[in-house]
């Protein structure tokens, strides 16, 4: 409720989200917004989990089976009847380049299930070439202060195209709020605890591939680059919907306070051409020989 009163128009999630739970808590949310308030939800497909086992990585699947039996399951749980967005949810290299599954997800949107379709992906080769695929509508990648790869090779092409660009871990799994630190400890569950080195799935999801007390040790290295006005966050968000391909950025929050203030980032001015400048030298002499993962 924070987000839609800050001016949030989407909500992103995933069937795999809690196992479901994510889902499940964004259509209840649904519910009880008047038909005129209600956000689009964007929501992704291509991974299955073992319930009896949550802790063991899911299945990346895209058979067309798989992918109609999550459309289902994410219809149910949203309490909608058609997904604004579905988007493929970083399945392997192969499996896109079949291109199957994106015959499957154009005749859903022919059948009225989905209203469009996009891919979440790992590197930038599987983005290019999901470029390349009739009716796509977006692609989800991560792009941070410490991961400029896209601005170089993909986001105009993706303007050119009109494919959406949605970016993910823009604030590089806390590391660029900078209120992370050498000794933070993160819980048993979560990613930053179970895949700082890439030990369940890609190392580039968990603090931007770079290894965290290098991470750590890099936004200290930003702080003083922080304008006056505005958190060290807010100054990340600001630098992701700086590229006029970026269409939207999709930040975490765990309290309402957290939604707020990350919907502020967009009302703060550019940053200078000048900061810009500075931000890429950082990243090209100080972070690309640390970054790991697919990229």
């Amino acid at each position: 409720k924070a987000a839609i009163d800050a001016g949030y128009r989407h909500i992103d999630t995933a069937a795999v989200y809690g196992l479901g739970h994510s889902e499940e808590i964004v259509g209840r949310a649904l519910r009880r917004l008047p038909a005129d308030e209600r956000p689009l939800v964007f929501t992704k497909c291509g991974l299955e989990w073992d319930p009896d086992d949550p802790m063991k990585p899911a299945r990346r699947l895209a058979t067309p089976s798989s992918v109609r039996r999550s459309l289902e399951s994410s219809l149910r749980r949203l309490g909608v009847e058609s997904l604004d967005l579905t988007q493929t949810h970083c399945i392997p290299t192969e499996h896109l380049q079949r291109g199957e599954v994106f015959e499957h997800l154009r005749e859903l949107k022919r059948q009225g299930k989905i209203k469009s379709f996009g891919a979440s992906v790992e590197s930038m080769d599987e983005a290019l070439w999901c470029l390349g695929q009739e009716g796509l509508a977006s692609l989800q990648v991560i792009f941070n202060i410490f991961r400029q790869k896209p601005a170089d090779v993909l986001l105009a092409k993706a303007k050119e195209l009109g494919v959406a660009i949605i970016v993910r871990l823009p604030l590089a799994s806390g590391l660029l709020s900078g209120k992370l630190n050498a000794d933070t400890a993160f819980a048993p569950n979560d990613h930053r605890s179970f895949n700082r080195d890439g030990q369940q799935f890609n190392v580039g999801e968990t603090f931007a591939g770079l290894p965290y007390a290098r991470g750590v040790e890099l936004a200290d290295m930003l702080k003083p680059l922080v304008p006056g006005r505005g958190t060290m966050a807010q100054f990340a968000l600001r630098w992701c919907l700086d590229f006029d391909a970026v269409t939207t950025v999709i930040p975490g929050a765990k309290r309402p306070e957290q939604a707020r203030m990350n919907a502020e980032a967009s009302g703060l001015d550019c940053l200078s051409k000048d900061l810009h400048c500075q931000l890429r030298r950082f990243y090209d002499e100080e972070v690309v020989p640390y970054i790991r993962g697919k990229y």
